[in-house]
């Protein structure tokens, strides 16, 4: 385990309404794969765009096949170092929210409770109906896909998809005010894992930093905001290697 940072350490035990918001990068240690990065999944896989969903069978068919791809990884990941310090610090009682771009449901399995927790690009633990609503789990209809390789439909005859949300497709409006909600709230506000570029999930840390939270971003490699004078503390570093010490010091004895 790497020594801690002060700065951020400091930053942790002064804080009691900590927004953390999360990427793809700290889930990488658990199996799941990113997107962007240099071996990213949309270096060989285009993604499936909304509308294109929606209008061709052809893309439905490419849409059921990324996902049955990655469906067991998905499956049997667990939580790693990260999501079980964030669910630590919200055991604490210092988080005011944890908002994830991830669609891995492992902030859940670490603990976090779903009244803090905001999944703001959805989940592929469930198979939503876009006419019923109507929520299920996945294994049957991947089953069916595999099978047969038609996309499966919802019993009420509208097209299914995994409760994520495609490109092209609007986020929720429950969501997004969860999100904005807490990022007025907060007293800091902590990304990490993520290249911060993807809109408008991007914008709720910055929200929170112009409402006067101290900003911090923890990433290896390059984020949009990291120019940006909002940022109190960037830590280029594997997230494993900073942020898990960080909160173990910030919450023991002093």
């Amino acid at each position: 385990m790497s020594d801690p940072n002060p700065q951020l350490v400091q930053l942790i035990r002064s804080s009691s309404r900590i927004l953390i918001f999360t990427g793809a990068g700290i889930s990488t240690p658990s199996g799941i794969p990113d997107f962007r990065g240099p071996q990213g999944v949309w270096k060989t896989r285009r993604p499936v765009y909304f509308q294109d969903f929606l209008s061709s069978e052809e893309a439905r068919i490419e849409y059921w096949d990324q996902k049955l791809e990655g469906w067991e990884a998905f499956r049997d990941a667990e939580p790693n170092a990260i999501h079980e310090a964030v669910a630590q610090l919200e055991r604490s009682g210092k988080v005011e929210a944890v908002i994830t771009q991830n669609v891995d449901g492992l902030h859940g399995k670490a603990g976090t409770s779903s009244e803090r927790l905001v999944e703001i690009h959805g989940s592929n633990a469930e198979i939503e109906c876009l006419d019923c609503g109507r929520r299920s789990q996945p294994d049957l209809y991947y089953k069916a896909f595999a099978e047969t390789r038609k996309p499966p439909q919802c019993g009420c005859g509208g097209l299914v998809k995994t409760a994520t949300i495609s490109f092209g497709q609007n986020l929720r409006p429950d969501d997004i005010e969860r999100a904005m909600v807490s990022a007025g709230r907060a007293d800091l506000v902590i990304a990490m894992g993520s290249t911060l570029s993807v809109y408008p999930a991007a914008g709720i840390p910055v929200e929170a930093a112009r409402n006067g939270a101290k900003y911090v971003i923890i990433n290896r490699g390059d984020t949009d905001h990291d120019m940006q004078t909002i940022v109190t503390l960037r830590i280029e570093a594997d997230v494993t290697d900073a942020f898990p010490p960080a909160v173990a010091e910030a919450l023991s004895p002093t």
